[in-house]
């Protein structure tokens, strides 16, 4: 059977070293190499350095963009389809910006053991996904969350696109995919762990 773009599109998310989703793989040197020798591996490497460079442009320019901003069509097309996307009216990407690592807190200002000034290796309860979805749904009230994913990270930073229904739009009320989301029991929804990285940060996710 002959493979699908989206296909393609899914492998080379699944090796970014190798590919335009880009990793840190690869580098100026591993391109000259390959172009001298015109061997595999060298060329693996050389496309490795193209994938890292198109990757630190584009986080270049996330970095630059609020914390939530709307973007025109997802990134990972393939992973948004799967997950329920599709290019209609009523359905939103929203590109989201968190902060890795635990929690930030401060210092407590009256004196105690340091052991309890409850500062370092404070890991909140929820996913960084699922805080992502969250405060994507505060920004955009009116929407609900249908799913996310991952598309890129730094040494700081982890982005995530959030899928977006509008329950009140003609277009979804009549979709017979979506329109389960215009029920009123799944309004908030993601504030109650009913997303997939909800499900999962809940332990309701069951493998098979």
């Amino acid at each position: 059977m002959a493979k699908s773009f989206y296909g393609f599109v899914r492998d080379a998310w699944k090796r970014p070293e190798t590919s335009y989703a880009g990793t840190n793989a690869g580098g100026r040197a591993g391109t000259r190499a390959g172009t001298r020798a015109g061997t595999r591996a060298g060329t693996r490497v050389g496309a490795g350095a193209a994938a890292r460079e198109l990757r630190q442009k584009r986080l270049v320019a996330w970095r630059r963009e609020p914390a939530v901003v709307r973007v025109k069509r997802p990134t990972r097309l393939d992973r948004a389809r799967s997950l329920g996307y599709k290019a209609k009216q009523g359905v939103l990407v929203v590109r989201v910006k968190v902060r890795r690592g635990g929690r930030r807190k401060q210092r407590p200002k009256h004196g105690r053991r340091p052991k309890r000034m409850g500062v370092h290796k404070i890991t909140p309860s929820k996913s960084l996904q699922r805080i992502a979805e969250e405060r994507a749904a505060r920004k955009y009230p009116n929407l609900e969350v249908l799913n996310s994913y991952w598309v890129a990270e730094d040494g700081k930073r982890k982005w995530y696109e959030i899928i977006f229904l509008e329950p009140a739009n003609p277009a979804i009320k009549s979709d017979k995919s979506l329109n389960w989301i215009c029920s009123r029991k799944h309004k908030g929804r993601v504030f109650r762990g009913k997303t997939s990285a909800g499900q999962k940060g809940r332990g309701r996710a069951v493998g098979r």
